[in-house]
């Protein structure tokens, strides 16, 4: 790792390319993306190094903490380039290209150019190199990537500058005390566990799993220290409580067993050692209970393998998300080697798994991550005994194989994808065309068909001016649209045994009795979204018919509900 250093061209082999563009790829695929995330990653490095020349700050010269860095690469070039490809280190050099572009805030800039100096002082632990930097210091923190962070007690409070200095794998860091003269502390970052006493040192916290057949260990960072986990924007630690750690590892370790499954990579099937990063969102203590699936998960391009999840109750909500997110951040680093399409982010397009409109962009980010979520599904279909299991693993394959077939299709007639864009949907395609051929139970199969209705009718309703004709390029959008609960994705997973509600009597099977219940709910409110969706999709099933098929292809024009 240099800064002149020469990258070769990155040429993908056309079988890694059409075992990404299925939905899957092979541990050899992944290899070749991060190969590409490397470059890509280094000379946005570079770039950011031109721009921090020139930023006044009080630490040391770029130049003296990159060359510190460099020295560290030379000597032990296995773990700084674990660091320099870190998710956060990623998540770091663009928010620093935005802040110095103008178009991102945080603190002081020459703080966050500060980083620098962390990441080299890691590198130098690792290397076991001697340093001495000036370093940013956050009320007497200073988080080391990579490591963890080190806390001055009776530290000034607020942002100070401090010095740093390595020495055999040794750390010290002096800053100004809370009221007069300094205070200090030495620890050993790479072998020293947590200080119980003063919280001085806090090393990083991983996720570990062995496979049930011996197979190596590997772990997974869990990061909550790190100032740039949160995919953009500068963020302070949130350190989880010792509970809440116990409960993410139980968790992972049944994710990454649900995951293991023999046989040919394919879509829905991941390796949990590709995961880099997994940061806790919204939570840090076990109480209160958590949601029963993910409610927040998100990734980043500028991240390649992390992702941030609100911990669920469930293992299997769990392995999910892990699929979900690695497809995103696959398709990311395919974004950054080819061009796939000519969005003008404009949103307009219906995505079934969003109450928004979506940008192109968007739509195919969705379309690959549920491919690979319906691939999930699929496979547990075929490993689970009939039961509530099984009846809830073919409702999803059977929801999600359609959902992304409907994004696939926008984006097939589109116009807006370059070849390579065209091969990797097509490809796609050919792996949903093949799945929708398969059987499902056909109570599954039909609760999916009408959650699918149910939701694009209410995104429409919810969302579409009715005032306006549909012009060439989409629908125009209401100016008073909103956010919506989508309750009944989940809702119809399962067949409910003694229906009460509208919606309970559809999932169950009873139109008819759905249809009265939201008829009675639109006598007060003819226009209310939610029972007017359910009364458009019930009285589909009920009479298929021509008028029937108008109405669920524009919902929005039958406002007030008609009589009958």
């Amino acid at each position: 790792m240099t800064s002149e250093q020469h990258l070769a061209p990155l040429r993908m082999p056309d079988r890694l390319f059409a075992e990404l563009a299925a939905g899957g790829g092979s541990a050899a695929a992944v290899a070749f993306l991060e190969r590409g995330e490397r470059a890509r990653r280094l000379l946005l490095l570079r770039t950011l190094l031109d721009h921090l020349d020139a930023l006044p700050t009080p630490l040391a010269p770029v130049a003296e903490a990159w060359r510190v860095l460099k020295e560290a690469a030379e000597k032990s070039p296995e773990p700084v380039e674990r660091l320099l490809l870190a998710p956060a280190t990623g998540g770091w050099i663009s928010h620093m290209l935005r802040r110095v572009r103008g178009t991102a805030t945080g603190p002081p800039l020459w703080a966050e150019a500060g980083h620098l100096c962390a990441l080299a002082l890691s590198a130098s632990l690792h290397a076991g190199t001697e340093a001495t930097l000036d370093v940013p210091l956050t009320s007497g923190r200073l988080p080391l990537p990579g490591l963890g962070m080190v806390g001055l007690p009776d530290a000034q409070e607020g942002l100070a500058l401090g010095r740093a200095t390595t020495a055999g794998g040794e750390l010290t860091v002096t800053g100004p005390g809370r009221t007069t003269g300094s205070v200090r502390v030495t620890c050993r970052p790479l072998t020293q566990r947590a200080d119980a006493a003063g919280g001085t040192w806090l090393p990083l916290r991983t996720l570990s799993h062995t496979g049930p057949d011996g197979t190596a260990p590997f772990t997974v960072v869990l990061e909550d220290l790190d100032p740039y986990r949160d995919l953009d924007d500068h963020l302070p630690p949130a350190r989880l409580d010792e509970d809440e750690a116990q409960e993410w590892q139980r968790l992972f370790d049944e994710a990454a067993r649900i995951l293991a499954r023999p046989g040919t990579p394919g879509p829905g099937r991941v390796d949990p050692a590709m995961i880099r990063a997994i940061v806790p969102f919204g939570r840090t203590a076990v109480s209160p209970p958590p949601p029963p699936f993910v409610q927040v998960s998100a990734s980043s391009g500028d991240s390649f393998g992390g992702m941030l999840i609100v911990r669920p109750a469930s293992a299997l909500a769990l392995a999910e998300t892990l699929v979900h997110e690695l497809q995103h951040s696959k398709l990311a680093a395919l974004l950054h080697l080819f061009p796939l399409l000519e969005d003008d982010r404009a949103e307009r397009y219906y995505a079934p798994w969003r109450t928004d409109p979506r940008h192109l962009t968007g739509l195919l980010h969705g379309a690959y991550a549920f491919t690979g979520v319906a691939g999930f599904w699929r496979d547990r279909l075929a490993g689970a005994e009939e039961g509530e299991d099984a009846e809830r693993a073919a409702y999803f394959y059977a929801l999600r194989r359609l959902q992304s077939r409907l994004a696939v299709r926008t984006l097939l007639t589109s116009g807006r994808l370059t070849a390579q864009g065209r091969a990797l949907v097509s490809g796609l395609a050919r792996t949903l065309d093949g799945w929708l051929r398969e059987p499902v139970p056909h109570a599954a199969l039909t609760r999916a068909r009408t959650a699918a209705a149910l939701h694009r009718t209410e995104w429409r309703l919810r969302n579409v001016d009715p005032a306006v004709e549909i012009p060439s390029d989409g629908p125009r959008f209401r100016p008073d649209r909103a956010s919506w609960p989508d309750v009944r994705t989940h809702a119809f997973a399962a067949r409910p045994v003694a229906p009460r509600t509208a919606d309970e009597h559809l999932a169950a099977g009873d139109a008819a009795a759905a249809l009265a219940r939201y008829a009675g709910q639109l006598a007060a409110d003819p226009a209310e979204p939610h029972a007017l969706a359910g009364w458009i999709v019930a009285r589909a099933v009920l009479d298929p018919g021509r008028e029937t098929r108008r109405m669920l292809a524009r919902p929005e024009l039958l406002q007030p509900l008609p009589s009958g």
